[in-house]
């Protein structure tokens, strides 16, 4: 039987991009593993993920893939597994939707680049209603790595970096879960302007600014606690902030800042450090029995 597993990688936000459009990730080594094989009963899709989290994604990526492909002639079976925290806007769902999408092409030998597996998985993630935006940025972050700046509506990269390899990422995760799916936008949209500002700091590169911003942004526009990524900052952060719509913290830190920052985020929920990614996504074949 074979078996092909793909690795894809989770992101903290520079830039949240509902409000405006305009979206900004950083990579981190947070990942998700995909593991396809195909199953004997046609068009049957079988998913096997974390207790108590909806299969809707892994499933509807699986078959906008073997739509494209015209392989209505097969079933898969999909596990994944993944020490990104789900639920808390460290990207788990774009880190889902590509390793799916990539290992699905290439169990069932589809030749296409990256930027294709992209699209496929951002279509997915549109059709199963976990993503607002497309979260263009996101994904991308995740299937290809480092710092990029992205037009989330119009689908296209405007800055990318290399992301700092020398700096590490503390995140606080606190117990509560917060899903793109249930946020109500109209909250955004209420600081709109402060957004903009932010996107225009990351336009500029100064992306850690634009980070604190967009944080403070977001925390006022959900009533989130804004203290951490304060008190972050004052700790010595370069740069802090709510990732995604929350209600994880990510704090971006040079190591001899790391022990203060963690210090001051331990209060807020369990924390986990982690380093900058500059990988792009990977598959291998497992068994080809």
């Amino acid at each position: 039987m074979r078996i092909v597993r793909a690795k894809t990688y989770g992101a903290i936000s520079i830039l949240n991009a509902i409000p405006t459009g305009i979206g900004g990730a950083f990579g981190v080594d947070l990942h998700l593993e995909a593991e396809v094989e195909v199953l004997e009963e046609p068009g049957r899709i079988e998913a096997v993920i974390p207790e108590g989290e909806d299969p809707k994604l892994v499933i509807e990526t699986a078959k906008t893939v073997l739509e494209y492909a015209g392989r209505s002639d097969i079933g898969l079976r999909i596990k994944t597994r993944s020490n990104i925290p789900i639920g808390r806007g460290l990207k788990s769902s774009s880190a889902a939707s590509n390793a799916v999408a990539l290992a699905v092409a290439k169990l069932i030998g589809l030749k296409m680049p990256l930027e294709k597996i992209l699209e496929l998985a951002i279509r997915s993630s549109i059709k199963a209603g976990v993503t607002i935006t497309g979260a263009y940025d996101d994904a991308y972050t995740s299937l290809f790595g480092g710092i990029n700046i992205t037009d989330n509506y119009g689908r296209r990269l405007i800055i990318r970096e290399q992301a700092p390899e020398n700096l590490r990422i503390v995140i606080s995760i606190p117990e509560k879960k917060i899903y793109t799916r249930s946020i109500d936008r109209s909250r955004l949209a209420r600081v709109r302007e402060v957004y903009l500002k932010a996107a225009q700091l990351a336009l500029r590169r100064r992306f850690w600014d634009a980070m604190i911003l967009n944080g403070l942004a977001t925390a006022l526009a959900l009533e989130l606690e804004p203290s951490p990524i304060i008190e972050s900052f004052r700790a010595g952060a370069l740069g802090a902030g709510i990732s995604g719509t929350g209600p994880a913290i990510a704090a971006v830190v040079e190591p001899e800042k790391l022990e203060a920052v963690r210090e001051v985020l331990e209060p807020y929920g369990r924390t986990i450090i982690c380093n900058p990614n500059n990988l792009q996504a990977s598959w291998e074949v497992i068994s080809d029995g």
